[in-house]
């Protein structure tokens, strides 16, 4: 990774593909991504990984088994690791996650869905 700044608009402008994270910097084994949303992804957890999703444009939904959190525009939320969640979105919606450098998108899940952006 450089060490030049990152321009969120032009990363996200970058491409169109929903639930698929773009890595655009790393610290201390984390990752932070990049992601466009529109619609329901499918429930899943991460065993040893806290989530965190920052919602950068638009409206995100993290359905809980409980209860359902809203994040607008500004907002975050970070799901702990074990938690059953599944993110979704009306409309396209772009979040910034901040998560280790291990977690897949699809957690416990592995199908169709699952994203390696590295391979």
């Amino acid at each position: 990774m450089s060490v030049d700044k990152v321009n969120i608009a032009n990363e996200l402008a970058g491409f169109s593909e929903y639930f698929q994270p773009r890595v655009v910097g790393e610290l201390n084994g984390q990752h932070v991504k990049l992601v466009k949303l529109q619609g329901e992804f499918l429930w899943h957890h991460h065993e040893s990984e806290d989530e965190l999703f920052l919602v950068v444009k638009g409206n995100l939904t993290i359905h809980l088994r409980d209860r359902d959190v809203q994040l607008r525009e500004g907002e975050l939320f970070i799901v702990p690791h074990g938690v059953e969640h599944k993110p979704s979105a009306e409309a396209e919606t772009h979040v910034l996650l901040f998560e280790p450098a291990s977690t897949l998108n699809t957690g416990n899940v592995e199908n169709e869905r699952t994203y390696r952006p590295n391979g």
